[in-house]
């Protein structure tokens, strides 16, 4: 299996919808979304962080579906970082055609007063400035003004930034209001280069964020507020992102699509 910036070799070449980045890819929304992308066609770099294995265990997962796949680290909050993310995925695979920003942390649940700085600005930093440093750097690939053919960018928000998620994490929530507004701007600032930018915002999703924040019961204790009387999936949220995606969605742009069971 190929490491950092090494492609798999797995896969078909040059068929397909084209080459799709996802940061936060090993695990997952993330994860889904890579898997799903690759059966509907399109060849995949999964972005991670610190999880190795798991990126390139998805990246098997992309290559079984018959597509070409590239594990490839990077810290989001560092722009040098997400401009060699970008160098590796397109020397690699091509050039960008879409960027999926699902890379994001919501540091420890408890209330506003006894949140911890470092904490806030590492959320902040990944949450809010990684996704805009990884759609600059598409944004200046795929400009039609600069020689790009144009393409789609899906941004991670969440509920919380409507919710404000008090007495848990509002500095998270305060970073997707940042990724909200980040979407409706690039939205109408790129249509004319041929760039659709779209967010999809879960609600009470069941992945392992719960558990990293230190409240693996938050899902049952909010579950009763769920119109839908159940907690959603990672594959349940990231079709919708993969519709975005596609030509199915190609009128859509400036849209924040949630998918959080009615709540």
């Amino acid at each position: 299996m190929a490491g950092a910036g090494e492609e798999t070799g797995g896969g078909k070449a040059g068929e397909g919808k084209g080459v799709l980045l996802v940061t936060g890819g090993s695990r997952g929304i993330g994860a889904a979304v890579c898997r799903q992308a690759a059966e509907a066609g399109w060849d995949v770099a999964v972005g991670y962080a610190g999880r190795r294995e798991a990126a390139e265990a998805v990246a098997r997962e992309v290559e079984a579906a018959g597509r070409r796949s590239l594990a490839v680290a990077a810290d989001v909050g560092d722009a040098a970082a997400v401009a060699r993310l970008f160098e590796q995925t397109e020397a690699a695979l091509g050039p960008v055609a879409a960027l999926v920003n699902s890379a994001g942390l919501t540091g420890l649940s408890k209330p506003f007063v006894d949140s911890d700085p470092e904490e806030m600005r590492r959320v902040i930093e990944v949450n809010t400035a990684g996704t805009l440093y990884c759609c600059r750097e598409a944004a200046r690939r795929m400009a039609r003004s600069r020689g790009g053919a144009g393409g789609v960018i899906v941004n991670l928000s969440s509920a919380a930034a409507t919710l404000g998620s008090p007495g848990e994490f509002v500095w998270y929530a305060a970073s997707k209001g940042g990724v909200d507004s980040l979407t409706i701007g690039l939205a109408k600032e790129l249509g004319p280069e041929g760039i659709r930018v779209n967010a999809v915002s879960p609600g009470l999703i069941e992945t392992d964020i719960h558990a990293s924040a230190g409240d693996a019961g938050r899902l049952q204790r909010f579950t009763p507020q769920v119109p839908l009387g159940r907690s959603g999936t990672a594959e349940e949220t990231a079709a919708p992102i993969v519709w975005l995606l596609s030509e199915g969605a190609s009128y859509v742009s400036g849209a924040i699509l949630r998918v959080g069971g009615g709540r």
